[in-house]
């Protein structure tokens, strides 16, 4: 079986090198999923442009679609990153164990969202309509619908990076699921 390497900075294009040093300027270190992208040409250029994409779904509302689409996608090294983000973002340990089953019982906004993007995350886009309906009674738009999906889709690209590469994560593991 070919063993997928977290490439060095040496190993990249100069495009890429130049995200290197972004990253590395942002996070104190390039963390290995990014890394990882920069196999290719342009799609660690492209990932970053869609992370930084405007959208009505941001903090800890990303959070929650982050969090619950890694734990439908069973992605340990996903999950490990955003439970620290979620953390930094104001959740607590027990909230995050919450958002990774698809609910969020301490915000009704959130809990409308995280049972959205558990949905559409099963159910591969064919989310029951009442579920799409008890999001929109919680007061999110149609705007936020599709960045919703956006960032499903965001967040899918990297489950699906880590499930095939099987690259070492390099954040704290995220605790199991009871």
């Amino acid at each position: 079986m070919t063993t997928i390497n977290v490439p060095t900075r040496q190993e990249v294009s100069s495009v890429n090198q130049a995200i290197f040093d972004n990253l590395e300027r942002r996070f104190g270190v390039v963390p290995n999923l990014f890394a990882t992208m920069a196999h290719s040409g342009s799609a660690l250029a492209s990932y970053m442009a869609l992370q930084s994409a405007k959208s009505t779904i941001s903090g800890k509302a990303r959070e929650v679609v982050n969090l619950v689409v890694s734990q439908v996608n069973e992605c340990e090294y996903c999950l490990a990153a955003h439970t620290m983000v979620g953390k930094m973002s104001g959740f607590s340990d027990e909230q995050i164990i919450e958002i990774r089953r698809g609910r969020a019982s301490f915000d009704s906004k959130l809990d409308a969202l995280a049972r959205l993007a558990r949905g559409i995350a099963q159910s591969r886009g064919h989310v029951d309509p009442a579920v799409v309906e008890a999001f929109f009674a919680a007061s999110w738009t149609k705007e936020n619908l599709v960045d919703t999906i956006v960032a499903i889709g965001d967040k899918t690209i990297t489950n699906y990076l880590h499930s095939t590469t099987q690259i070492p994560v390099d954040f704290p593991a995220a605790p199991a699921l009871d």
